[in-house]
C-alpha cells in the first residue's frame, strides 16, 4: 500500500513511526508538512517534528506553502498513492487532491466526532469539562472534519488530567486506532458511518488570551481552564502590581467563600498553596510561575512574594 502521510506536529509522529514499523504492509512514500517556522529568541528556522522523522527514515518530504497549486498536484500524482493519511496536517485539502489516491484519505482526528471538530479538540474538551474524549478516524472530503467516521476509540478524561496529558495519551492511541482501520480497510471490512452534523461543535484555534482567568466565574470552570492550558498557552492572571502570574495547577476545594472576600481575593497563601475565592467557593493554586521567575510550586513562591488579590 504505496501511502502518503501528511502531519506536521509532535502528535502524528506515533501515527507515522506505526507506518514506518511495518514496510512489509506499508509503503511511505512521501511525507507532506508545513513548511520550517522560526523558533525561540532568535527565530531560528525549525522543522516541524514530523520532518525530522521523515528525513531520518529517508522519505522525501515536500513542504508547500500553498496546497491548492498545480505544483503542488502533480507532485502528489508522482508518488502514484494507494492512500494519503491525515494526522493534524493543519491544512484543508481541496477536492482535486483528495481525489489522487484510489483508496481516498483517512484522517486521524482528537475528538469523538462530530464533538469538537477543527483546529483545536484538546484544548476545548478539556476547559469545557468533557469525561471523555478519544481518537476518530475518518474518511476526508472538503469540509472541516465532516467525513464519514471509520472507527472511534474512547478515553476517560479524569478531574486533574492535563490538556498535555491528554494529548500524549491520544496521540499514542492515535496509532492504535489508525492500525486497526488499516487492517480493517485491507481485509474489507471497515465500514462507513455518516456523521451526524446537527450533533456538531467546533474548536477554534486558541491563543494567549483564552488563558485569562476569570475569577467570577465557578471554581470547577477555573480548574478546567488552568488544565486546560496546561501546558500551553498557560493560563494567567495579574496580581495587585499588575505583574502577571501563569497558573500552572490548580486543585478544588470544598471550602465556602467568605462573605468578606471578593472573586479574586487570596484567602490565605501558605507552605501548602495559595487559596482563591472564586464565584462560588475557595480554589487552590499549586503551581504558578512569576513574571520573570520559573515555574514552581505555590507555597516556595509565598516565601519571597507577598500576593493579596489576583485580576
Amino acid at each position: 500500500m504505496r501511502i502518503v502521510f501528511m502531519g506536521t506536529p509532535e502528535f502524528a509522529v506515533p501515527c507515522l513511526e506505526m507506518l514506518l514499523s511495518a514496510p512489509q504492509k506499508y509503503q511511505v512514500v512521501c511525507v507532506v508538512t508545513k513548511p520550517d517556522m522560526p523558533k525561540g529568541r532568535k527565530l531560528q528556522l525549525t522543522p516541524p517534528p514530523i520532518k525530522d522523522v521523515a528525513v531520518g527514515a529517508g522519505i522525501p518530504v515536500l513542504q508547500p506553502q500553498n496546497v491548492k497549486t498545480q505544483e503542488f498536484y502533480d507532485e502528489l500524482v508522482s508518488f502514484k498513492p494507494d492512500l494519503f493519511i491525515t494526522v493534524a496536517y493543519g491544512k484543508i485539502l481541496t477536492e482535486s487532491v483528495l481525489s489522487i489516491p484510489a483508496m481516498g484519505c483517512i484522517n486521524v482526528h482528537a475528538s469523538l466526532l462530530p464533538k469538537y471538530r477543527g483546529a483545536a479538540p484538546l484544548w476545548h474538551a478539556v476547559i469545557n469539562g468533557e469525561k471523555e474524549s478519544g481518537i476518530t478516524t475518518m474518511m476526508t472530503d472538503v469540509g472541516m472534519d465532516t467525513g464519514d467516521i471509520l472507527i472511534a476509540d474512547k478515553c476517560e478524561i479524569s478531574e486533574n488530567m492535563t490538556m498535555g496529558e491528554l494529548h500524549d495519551k491520544l496521540s499514542e492511541m492515535g496509532a492504535i486506532t489508525l492500525q486497526k482501520t488499516l487492517e480493517q480497510l485491507e481485509a474489507g471490512t471497515l465500514t462507513r458511518t455518516p456523521q451526524n452534523h446537527d450533533e456538531a461543535t467546533y474548536s477554534p484555534m486558541v491563543s494567549r488570551e483564552t488563558g485569562k482567568i476569570d475569577w467570577t466565574r465557578s471554581s470547577l470552570e477555573i480548574h478546567n481552564l488552568v488544565r486546560g492550558t496546561n501546558p500551553f498557552p498557560v493560563s494567567y492572571s495579574f496580581d495587585e502590581e499588575g505583574e502577571r502570574i501563569k497558573i500552572w495547577s490548580t486543585l478544588l476545594t470544598d471550602i465556602k467563600k467568605p462573605s468578606s472576600k471578593e472573586a479574586g481575593d487570596v484567602i490565605e497563601a501558605s507552605a501548602e498553596g495559595i487559596y482563591v475565592a472564586t464565584g462560588d467557593g475557595v480554589i487552590k493554586i499549586t503551581e504558578l510561575q512569576g513574571p520573570s521567575g520559573k515555574r514552581m510550586k505555590a507555597g516556595d513562591y509565598v516565601n519571597g512574594h507577598k500576593i493579596t488579590k489576583l485580576t
